[in-house]
C-alpha cells in the first residue's frame, strides 16, 4: 500500500491518542526533567575493560549483563513512539522493543530521557548504552554512532493549521517552519530550502505547543509522528505526507561497541522470525493509525526493508 494510501486510511483514531494531546503540556516535560536528572547520575563502563568511545567509553555486552542493567536513551514526548503516561511509564513503539531489549539480555531496562539533538552526545559520553528513539539512519550520523539493523521506515511530513494548510514546499517559501533540533527534518530544510525560515526546538513538546500558539507556520518531523498529532489536535491538517526519501529508522550504540551491536543486529533478526514489530505495532500503533492502515508501510522485520 502506498504510504499517502496509509495515511488516509490512518484517519481514524482511538480514543487512547488522548493522551498524545496531554503530551504537549507539563506534565510530560516536568517527566522528562526528572528523567533526566537520573540520567545524568547513571554509571557506565570502564574504558580500560570496554574501549574508548569518541568522547569516553562504553560497556561491553558482557559488562552490561554482569551488571544486569542496560541504559536505553528514548523519547519521553513523542506519542505514540516514545512518550511518559500519565501514571509516569514511559510507552510507545520503541519503548516495546526496548522492554524486550532488556527481557532477552536478561537485564534490567534503565530509561534515559533525551531529545533529537543529544542523542548521539549521549552515545559519545557513555550515558545510555543503546538510543532507541526514533533514530533515522543517516551517513552523518554513521560517521559517529554505529548503528543496528532497521525496525522501520519512514519520510518527513508537515502539520499545518487547517486555516493555512502547507501543501507543497514551495509554499513555506519565506515561511516560518518549525523544527526539531538534530532532526532529519532540520538537516533536509537547511540542504533543500535555505529561503525557510527554520524555528527550531530542543524538545517536541515546545515544537508542538509553537505551533498551537501560531509562533510558526507549519512544523515538520516524521510523517508517522505528525499524522499522529493532527489526528488528536482538530485544526491541524497534514498537508505534506510524504517528503524526502524513505528513510530507515534503527539503534545506535556508540562508535566501536561490536559486541553489543552484534548482539543487536542478532536479536532483530531472530525477533523478525516472529513478526515481533508487526505485533508491536498492534499493541502501540493500530490504536492510532486505525486498524485499516497497513502496518507494512512503517515496520521493518528482521532489518530487511522491503
Amino acid at each position: 500500500m502506498k504510504r499517502r494510501e496509509f495515511i488516509r486510511k490512518a484517519a481514524v483514531l482511538s480514543a487512547a491518542l488522548t493522551l498524545g494531546t496531554s503530551l504537549t503540556g507539563c506534565g510530560a516535560a516536568a517527566a522528562a526533567s526528572a528523567a533526566q536528572s537520573s540520567a545524568d547520575s547513571t554509571a557506565t563502563g570502564s574504558s580500560a575493560a570496554a574501549g574508548s568511545a569518541a568522547a569516553g567509553s562504553f560497556r561491553t555486552l558482557d559488562e552490561i549483563q554482569s551488571s544486569g542493567k542496560i541504559t536505553i536513551g528514548v523519547f519521553s514526548d513523542k506519542a505514540p513512539f516514545g512518550y511518559v503516561d500519565e501514571n509516569g511509564a514511559y510507552q510507545g513503539y520503541d519503548v516495546y522493543f526496548a522492554d524486550r531489549i532488556g527481557k532477552d539480555l536478561g537485564a534490567e531496562v534503565e530509561y534515559v530521557s533525551l531529545d533529537p539533538a543529544s542523542r548521539v552526545e549521549f552515545l559519545e559520553t557513555g550515558k545510555v548504552d543503546i538510543v532507541l528513539a526514533n533514530f533515522t539512519v543517516t551517513e552523518e550520523r554513521a560517521e559517529k554512532v554505529d548503528f543496528a539493523l532497521p525496525y522501520m521506515k519512514v519520510a518527513l511530513g508537515v502539520v499545518s493549521p487547517d486555516s493555512a494548510v502547507i501543501q507543497d514546499v514551495s509554499e513555506l517559501d519565506g515561511k516560518t517552519l518549525i523544527v526539531a533540533k538534530g532532526t532529519t527534518a532540520e538537516t533536509y530544510f537547511e540542504k533543500n530550502y535555505p529561503n525557510v525560515t527554520l524555528q527550531k526546538y530542543d524538545q517536541y513538546a515546545d515544537a508542538y505547543n509553537a505551533l498551537l500558539d501560531g509562533r510558526g507556520d507549519a512544523f515538520s518531523t516524521d510523517n508517522t509522528e505528525v499524522l499522529a498529532w493532527a489526528i488528536a489536535n482538530p485544526g491541524f491538517t497534514v498537508g505534506i505526507d510524504s517528503l524526502g526519501d524513505l528513510d530507515t529508522i534503527a539503534p545506535a550504540v556508540t562508535k566501536g561497541n561490536s559486541t553489543l551491536l552484534d548482539w543487536l543486529n542478532a536479536e532483530i533478526v531472530a525477533l523478525g522470525k516472529e513478526n515481533f514489530f508487526h505485533a508491536d505495532y498492534t499493541e502501540t500503533l493500530a490504536p492510532v493509525y486505525g486498524q485499516a492502515a497497513d502496518p507494512d508501510s512503517l515496520v521493518v522485520e528482521g532489518g530487511v526493508v522491503e
